[in-house]
């Protein structure tokens, strides 16, 4: 950890069939303290009931959970796709309460609802009924985020995270205002792939960069030319991470639900304009 660091307490808010999109908030939040913890002065600590809650009597759990963990937290990130969760008693279920109880303590939430296809015949009606009736609660009551796959909601919640933390948390720690827009100015720093992806991608009429895999290997593709060499593991594994941290930086984004199509962002226009490489 480094020295003086802020610790910003992250919970991660859901019923139980978001799963994977908790692993990616955890390992999203992971990637930012690795990237970021350093020169900003914060660590972000990914906080659940599931990890960080003990048995207590006395009390309701729900309430006994908002005593040992929410009430601890600076941000909240809640996730919904076809469940709503379990009443509480006093709430409507665990995660509506966790994000009533967090927003009228004047802390900041994320809301992020899946579009994502799923079987009819796995879906309770009940519960997709009341979680349909919550989200358009939500709706009037700030800006909540949607997403298709798990791609999509990869790229727009490690782009939305660095977004809040800057926001919300930017004077934290020793890392003041004016560094930060000091640093927002300077040019980030790619490696040599991952800008020479950037500037063919911005080259590209759609901006678009296909990573499929078939038969013969990795097809890295944009602008007409194909990038990776087939079949060679290691340039393979080095045009994927190239695509991973344009992604990580927020300069690219998925499209489609698959995972194989991305574009450039406006960030990544303009990055690849002050690189001189659009012409």
């Amino acid at each position: 950890m480094p020295y003086n660091a802020t610790v910003i307490n992250v919970m991660i808010a859901s019923p139980g069939d978001v799963a994977t999109e908790r692993n990616i908030v955890r390992s999203a939040i992971h990637d930012w303290n690795a990237v970021h913890s350093a020169d900003r002065r914060v660590i972000l600590v990914p906080v659940g009931w599931e990890t960080h809650s003990a048995p207590e009597m006395g009390d309701r759990a729900q309430a006994v959970i908002n005593k040992q963990v929410l009430q601890n937290c600076d941000l909240l990130i809640a996730i919904f796709w076809t469940r709503l969760g379990t009443p509480t008693g006093k709430a409507a279920s665990g995660t509506v309460e966790e994000i009533e109880e967090h927003l009228a303590s004047g802390k900041p939430a994320m809301l992020y609802f899946s579009n994502a296809p799923v079987r009819p015949d796995s879906v309770d009606d009940e519960q997709y009924n009341a979680l349909r009736e919550f989200r358009a609660s939500c709706q009037k009551r700030g800006l909540i985020e949607t997403y298709d796959s798990l791609e999509e909601f990869q790229g727009k919640f490690r782009r939305q995270l660095a977004q809040t933390i800057i926001r919300e948390y930017g004077n934290v720690g020793t890392t003041h205002a004016a560094e930060i827009m000091s640093r927002a100015q300077a040019i980030p720093q790619l490696s040599d792939t991952a800008k020479q992806l950037l500037l063919e991608a911005a080259r590209d009429t759609s901006g678009t960069v296909v990573c499929i895999r078939v038969m013969g290997g990795l097809i890295v593709q944009t602008n007409g030319k194909q990038l990776a060499q087939m079949g060679d593991a290691r340039s393979e594994a080095r045009w994927k991470g190239a695509i991973e941290e344009l992604l990580n930086l927020g300069l690219m984004e998925a499209r489609g639900h698959k995972g194989e199509v991305f574009g450039l962002t406006n960030e990544g226009y303009e990055l690849a304009d002050r690189f001189g490489g659009t012409s």
